[in-house]
């Protein structure tokens, strides 16, 4: 089975690659991340992988014209004003209202799956339109809150995950279940209205929804849950002295935990690997 070729948005370090890279289905074939520090760490460890700076200038025609292809789009979107430390301005702000370009290039580029990530709290500060504007596209959608102590981080990190695919395929189930239970009545492209923690699938353009908590399938792909992690070094122990340490911390602090994105991930490769068969 060839592997699964994603297109990683808003990239940071490579904290989501990394994790879908473990799982050995997937490859990633372009970073975009616009912190120039966060660039240099990433061609470091992905050297062959090009690295575009600008998500606004990002579309189909150069991708193409570079010879990329996608199957996957993954990404955790600003969250600064969307966390509860900051104004609380939602997509309507300048940084989280790139959420646009993300469902820009999920439109053009239409990939399999779109694997999303951003802080709790927009669960009430935006969920609604992101849902909305996926089903607008034709994906349908599921979600759940997973801390980083779901899989064994001393600390708890909580963070809403996203998996989407296009409404016209297949059912996924049961790795993933993104449409199962699809019996409830609705208009077509109409979002869920109050998202809750639990995962709620997402009206698609058939006007059907249904609901199936990817919290599941984590319990299944994700060996590592429920165990602690053996040992975290001090950051400001480690990083003090050290050239570029405020970068470094800043770096570290906005990036996701690769193992729930390989959590994901070997469930997105168990389907995907049924679909092939």
């Amino acid at each position: 089975m060839s592997k699964l070729k994603v297109l990683d948005l808003f990239s940071g370090i490579g904290g989501f690659s990394l994790g879908l890279e473990r799982t050995n289905g997937f490859r990633t074939v372009a970073f975009c991340e616009i912190d120039p520090f966060a660039r240099r760490v990433l061609a470091k460890h992905w050297p062959q992988v090009p690295i575009y700076d600008d998500v606004r200038e990002l579309d189909a025609a150069r991708l193409r014209a570079d010879g990329i292809t996608v199957d996957v789009i993954c990404g955790g979107f600003p969250c600064q004003d969307i966390s509860i430390a900051g104004k609380g301005a939602g997509l309507a702000g300048e940084r989280s209202g790139l959420w646009r370009e993300y469902a820009r290039l999920v439109r053009e580029l239409r990939p399999r799956y779109v694997v999303v990530e951003n802080v709790a709290a927009m669960l009430g500060r935006g969920m609604g339109d992101v849902l909305g504007d996926l089903a607008e596209i034709g994906y349908d959608a599921e979600w759940h809150c997973i801390p980083a102590s779901a899989v064994g981080a001393p600390h708890e990190r909580d963070r809403v995950w996203i998996v989407a695919h296009p409404h016209d395929r297949q059912c996924l189930e049961p790795e993933l279940a993104l449409c199962a239970g699809r019996d409830a009545p609705g208009r077509g492209g109409e979002a869920v209205a109050d998202a809750d923690r639990d995962g709620r699938q997402v009206r698609g353009a058939d006007g059907r929804m249904g609901r199936e908590p990817l919290a599941r399938e984590i319990a299944l792909h994700g060996p590592r849950v429920g165990t602690a992690w053996s040992s975290e070094p001090d950051v400001g122990r480690v990083a003090d002295g050290i050239p570029a340490r405020v970068d470094r911390l800043r770096a570290l602090g906005n990036a996701v935990v690769p193992q729930i994105p390989e959590i994901i991930g070997r469930a997105i490769v168990a389907e995907h690997m049924k679909e092939a068969a």
